[in-house]
């Protein structure tokens, strides 16, 4: 039982374990991405081969690409910033009775300045509560104790679909020619 194997079948080849790395001939960039086909002479050889190729560019998924809903408990960058930017908010009331203003600041929530003509001495004095010498009374009273409480700028938000115009507008113009500043 003669086994006779051909010295051919076992002989390793260098060849096999040599990594085949071509070396770029010059040093640039496009020479680094050789499948890529980069003519840096001519553009037309690029045009030509992005019109072959059917290039197309992916957009990227976003969560409302994917019709996912926005999370709820993320406030937005000017939900976050408003209060630094606009501190001082002022919040007007018109009851039936009587007209109610004051300003807060945001941060902390504490009340700056308060001009109601429910007060004791607007009670007496004024004939009317609701109309608009009230209003510009109201507003002249929230300026002044502003300006002793060192504010001098405002901001005022409208309530959905609310108008600034009639009492409102009178109260608002009021403040303004008494020398404070709304800010937007």
């Amino acid at each position: 039982m003669a086994c006779s194997i051909s010295s051919s079948a076992f002989m390793l080849s260098s060849d096999l374990f040599r990594p085949q790395m071509n070396k770029p001939t010059s040093l640039s960039w496009s020479s680094s991405l050789p499948q890529l086909n980069l003519s840096l002479n001519s553009r037309t050889n690029v045009s030509n081969s992005i019109s072959k190729q059917n290039f197309v560019v992916q957009a990227a998924w976003t969560r409302r690409s994917r019709g996912e809903p926005k999370k709820s408990g993320r406030k937005s960058w000017k939900q976050r910033t408003d209060m630094y930017l606009r501190p001082f908010l002022l919040n007007v009331f018109f009851s039936k009775k009587f007209i109610h203003a004051k300003v807060m600041h945001r941060g902390t929530s504490k009340v700056i300045s308060v001009a109601t003509t429910n007060a004791k001495d607007l009670r007496t004095s004024l004939p009317s509560l609701t109309d608009n010498n009230a209003c510009r009374v109201v507003g002249k009273l929230i300026a002044e104790r502003s300006k002793e409480a060192d504010v001098y700028a405002l901001a005022y938000e409208p309530r959905k679909d609310e108008r600034i115009e009639g009492k409102l507008g009178i109260v608002l113009d009021t403040i303004k020619e008494n020398g404070i500043i709304f800010v937007d």
